[in-house]
């Protein structure tokens, strides 16, 4: 069923339900008064005595009483029922209701009379020994063949009622529907010419107004995913080249290794070595960016500062290599986040802080209240640099010559994008050399 459809479906529905509840309405509504007409003329006959104004058998009003025998005076061809029975033998209260005879529709009220009341009979007022009922009919044949003539008027008001609807379903469809169809047509274009530069008419402050909103908010971050995507590639591509065409130039010297010394040879063979590791960081790192902005699993409940002597336990290891001091300062505290993803960005900037640190040199690992920063003391990062530390691939002209594929930090600035943190850098005002801060959302306990 299309949507357009249900629409209609919806709107027919809707006015059938009111159609009807109408014509339900206005039948009872019509029903009640003339039968509440009719009974007030009845009670009101009940309650006088004596009552012979009201015998008049030509307009179908009269009234007569009603013997436990079943006699009637006057006698009259009225069917004495076990209903009025019950009443003038004094064991029913006083009924009320509708009878028909033939073509004929009546209302009867059947009122019980206690011993010795005083009625009205042929020979005037008497005087009856026994209980008894006093019997009012009206002849309602009239009021019901206008209720029937009611009931056919309100069917037909109702089948009008669903051919309108039905009409003017089709009609409000075609119109309500209409703006979603050029948005339908413009996301078709999108999706046919593939052009994500391409940008809805937002329109009103409607749902339609918000429809196209939302939509260009999404081709706004499939544009610039795709353009992260493309730069990533280019960037990479970039990066791969020097290695490999080194690792090309080295193969082709050892092709003639007849004609090299052992020393020449073995210095080949170290910085092909080096470049391959080169080459598997680089592999790593573009594996862990193309992860996205976020991993797989759930959140924990970590121990920041658990984390941090973690991996400061493993950079500990490299730092000893050119005697670098590593200093801790920790206090507990609580994160969320995901075990391998915090690990790798604290990593990250020990790492770093280990390759630009002289050697005899310093760092500081503090950690407290969801924080941890990494000091060192080498060069620091110029002020004008700072902004591009943590796009991919950037290394500041010092660094181009060291080991390292400029990805580290971008990854750092994923992690903590992805836990909803910060990350900022400036230069330590005790060790000199920069100094970087990572901010998460944390609990004491």
């Amino acid at each position: 069923m299309t949507f357009r459809t249900r629409v209609i479906a919806a709107t027919v529905a809707a006015a059938a339900i009111a159609v009807i509840i109408a014509c339900f309405a206005s039948y009872f509504t019509t029903s009640s008064a003339l039968f509440k007409s009719v009974d007030d003329s009845l009670i009101q006959a009940s309650q006088q005595i004596p009552n012979s104004h009201f015998d008049d058998r030509v307009t179908g009003s009269y009234s007569e009483i009603v013997l436990p025998s079943g006699q009637t005076d006057p006698p009259s061809n009225v069917r004495i029922d076990a209903t009025i029975m019950a009443v003038a033998k004094g064991k029913s209260k006083q009924v009320i209701r509708t009878v028909t005879d033939g073509n004929q529709s009546y209302r009867e009220l059947i009122v019980p009379l206690p011993k010795n009341s005083l009625v009205s009979c042929q020979s005037g007022i008497c005087n009856v020994s026994t209980t008894s009922a006093q019997l009012y009919i009206v002849d309602i044949t009239g009021e019901v063949t206008e209720l029937s003539h009611l009931v056919s008027t309100l069917m037909l008001v109702a089948a009008g009622g669903l051919l309108l609807a039905f009409g003017l379903g089709l009609f409000l469809a075609r119109q309500a529907l209409h703006p979603l169809e050029e948005v339908t047509n413009e996301i078709e274009t999108v999706a046919t010419t593939n052009d994500l530069q391409y940008r809805l008419v937002e329109g009103d402050e409607d749902e339609l107004g918000r429809l196209r909103r939302v939509f260009n908010r999404l081709l706004r971050s499939v544009e610039s995913s795709q353009n992260l995507q493309r730069q990533l590639v280019v960037d990479a591509s970039h990066e791969l080249r020097t290695p490999l065409t080194s690792l090309r130039t080295n193969a082709q010297v050892l092709s003639r290794a007849g004609e090299l010394s052992v020393e020449e040879l073995h210095q080949i063979t170290d910085d092909m070595v080096t470049q391959v590791d080169e080459l598997a960081a680089l592999v790593t790192d573009l594996g862990e960016l193309a992860r996205g902005e976020r991993s797989e699993g759930p959140l924990e409940r970590l121990r920041l500062d658990d984390s941090v002597d973690e991996c400061v336990e493993t950079a500990r290891t490299y730092a000893r290599i050119r005697d670098i001091t590593i200093d801790v300062e920790m206090e507990t505290s609580f994160v969320e986040a995901r075990h391998d993803r915090l690990n790798r960005a604290i990593s990250n900037l020990l790492t770093n802080a280990v390759k630009f640190s002289p050697e005899g040199g310093h760092i500081t690992v503090r950690s407290s209240e969801g924080t941890v920063s990494v000091s060192d003391s080498g060069p620091g990062i110029a002020e004008e640099d700072r902004q591009y530390v943590f796009d991919r691939f950037w290394r500041s002209p010092s660094a181009r010559s060291l080991s390292g594929s400029g990805l580290g930090l971008s990854i750092v600035a994923q992690v903590v994008e992805e836990f909803h943190g910060t990350v900022t850098v400036d230069r330590d005002p005790i060790l000199g050399g920069a100094r970087f801060t990572l901010t998460f959302p944390h609990d004491f306990q």
